[in-house]
């Protein structure tokens, strides 16, 4: 409720300019509606007013007894303000993709299967895809192999698990050169992008860059800078994991560092979320209009509005 309070503001505020106008309206339609406005400057007060049959409250409702100058104004107010477009919801844009894909370049030389560690950044990595896959369940993912070249493994698919089952086969053994051609995997994911015709997050799985970070800058930068995001996989304090964070800082994107549980993942689900609303001309959202709910309103005045004209021959029965 705070948050809907928060929200709450007019789309076309403008238009309340009109409820002044519309006051004046009324008492000018008061006016030409008083049957006495004549007599009014002929006879005093006192004794037109004796003169004035009125009719008795109790052979009214108590709707009945409103002025009709009182429902013009309220009908006419509530009205505008329906027009203005009140509202305190976003929706999203129909217009809008639901998700973009994102594509995961993924390093696969020689060190990635150190033996150093209880298990390898490889396999870490393929374990991080395959939670990324469970997640990212129906959004577009896709998979690119690079070391000393880059390779696509899988376009942009929905059917994220092919994307995990892949992943679990890459190794060092299949790529055809060995170092680390980032640059060349940005390209890379810039043709699938093209391919595409939409945008796309970026996701770098790597246990360290070996590469000039400007050289990474300047592919980033030729594929239109989409949004990236480097995921570390060796501990924090190491050379190695520094060594991305510079990758990171000149492409302008972040680095998440490997978490045991699954924050990691989150972290990048909603990074890519946040862009993919964010990413079609700023508008994948709007605001919901609510003035319609002012309809029953209106139509519940307009019906109690209605009055039985009198007669003349009730007026004399009386």
């Amino acid at each position: 409720m705070i948050d809907a309070w928060n929200s709450f503001h007019i789309i076309r505020p403008a238009y309340l300019l009109l409820i002044p106008v519309s006051f004046g309206l009324a008492w000018i339609w008061h006016r030409s509606r008083d049957p006495l406005r004549g007599w009014k400057n002929q006879i005093d007060s006192d004794l037109l007013d004796a003169l004035t049959h009125h009719d008795g409250p109790q052979s009214q409702h108590w709707w009945q007894r409103i002025p009709t100058v009182a429902w013009l104004l309220i009908g006419w107010t509530v009205g505008i303000v329906a027009i203005a477009g009140p509202t305190w919801r976003v929706e999203a844009n129909p217009f809008a993709q639901d998700a973009q894909p994102l594509i995961i370049l993924l390093k696969a030389d020689e060190t990635m299967e150190s033996a150093a560690l209880t298990t390898t950044p490889l396999e870490r990595a393929t374990l991080k895809i395959a939670d990324l896959a469970k997640t990212r369940q129906g959004d577009p993912l896709g998979l690119i192999a690079y070391s000393g070249s880059a390779h696509t493994v899988l376009p942009p698919t929905e059917d994220t698990s092919v994307v995990a089952d892949m992943a679990s086969e890459i190794s060092p053994a299949i790529m055809p050169v060995a170092g680390d051609a980032l640059d060349q995997a940005i390209t890379e994911a810039g043709r699938l992008i093209n391919r595409n015709e939409g945008g796309a997050t970026l996701l770098i799985i790597a246990n360290q860059a070996s590469v000039d970070p400007k050289q990474v800058a300047a592919a980033h930068q030729a594929i239109g800078s989409p949004p990236i995001q480097v995921l570390s996989l060796l501990p924090e304090e190491s050379q190695e994991t520094a060594s991305l964070q510079a990758i990171a800082k000149s492409l302008g994107g972040t680095r998440v560092p490997l978490t045991v549980d699954d924050q990691d993942i989150q972290s990048i689900v909603q990074y890519a979320e946040r862009r993919s609303s964010s990413g079609i001309a700023g508008q994948s959202d709007r605001w919901q209009e609510s003035g319609y709910w002012f309809s029953p309103l209106l139509a519940a005045m307009v019906a109690l509005s209605f009055r039985r004209e009198r007669t003349s021959t009730e007026d004399v029965s009386q």
